[in-house]
Formats: C-alpha cells, sequence, structure tokens
C-alpha cells in the first residue's frame, strides 16, 4: 500500500488550491512564529502602510479580518508599540489607528520574511510562472468579489 494521492484528485483546481493553501498558512505561520508575529499582524501593518491611518472598520474590510480580531490584534500591536490609535475628530466613538515608526519597522521585517516563504512555497516554479499563477488567481478571485 503506498500513500499516493489518486489521480483524480491532482486533475482538480480546487483540491489543488486547497491543497496548496494548507502549505502556505502553514509555511507562514512557522516564519511569522519564528519573530513572535501572525498574519493579522502583516495583514493591518500593510494596510496601513499603504492607504494610511483608519478605522478599525475600514481595517476590518480592507484586510478581510473579522471585527473581534481585528480588535484583538490591534490590541497586541499596540501594546507593542507598533500602532496607535486616537478619537477620530469627526466620531469620538470610532478610533483612528496610525503605524508608529516602529510599526513600519516591523513591517518592513515581516515583508522580509513573507518574500522568503513566497520563494520557499514557489521553488520549483519560475519567476515568469509565479507571475502568471499570481495573475491566474487574481482573476479567480475577482471574478468571485473577492477584492
Amino acid at each position: 500500500m503506498t500513500d499516493e494521492t489518486p489521480s483524480r484528485l491532482m486533475e482538480l483546481p480546487t483540491w489543488l488550491i486547497s491543497q496548496t493553501s494548507v502549505q502556505a498558512h502553514r509555511l507562514l505561520s512557522e516564519a511569522f512564529a519564528a519573530i513572535d508575529s501572525r498574519g493579522y499582524h502583516y495583514r493591518l501593518l500593510a494596510a496601513l502602510e499603504e492607504f494610511g491611518p483608519a478605522s478599525q472598520a475600514t481595517l476590518g474590510r480592507r484586510t478581510g479580518i473579522d471585527r473581534s480580531d481585528v480588535v484583538a490584534a490591534l490590541n497586541d500591536l499596540a501594546d507593542r508599540g507598533l500602532i496607535e490609535r486616537s478619537p477620530d475628530p469627526s466620531d469620538r466613538r470610532r478610533n483612528i489607528v496610525t503605524v508608529t515608526p516602529a510599526g513600519s519597522e516591523q513591517f518592513r521585517r515581516l515583508d522580509k520574511v513573507l518574500a522568503g516563504v513566497q520563494d520557499d512555497l514557489l521553488a520549483p516554479l519560475s519567476s515568469a510562472e509565479r507571475d502568471q499563477l499570481a495573475e491566474l488567481l487574481a482573476r479567480v478571485l475577482a471574478h468571485h468579489g473577492a477584492k
């Protein structure tokens, strides 16, 4: 008896994508954990770096993170001095989140770690194939309404 995957499964993009996703998540989680971080931290810092200060709700929408998870991750980032919250001048009930200089530095570290994970996951592909894969996956996601 062998541990071979049935050939029928190896022909199904849905199966291949889900299995690749499992591997990608494992590699990313391990790499971020090694520097005491998580994927949520990267996603939130990336949104703040690209778009600037934002409300917690806006960050949740931009990153696809559930509201309660946004709050927990932001609490963690704030405790580390990587973000600051301040009341929104137009609506005191809402907080505006801003990345700190230390947060920008941590984002750059996380970006380097993420680049290493990309290289590890996509090692069997050429640079052109990696670009093509990203383009194809982005088209599939866009078709299904993902941002």
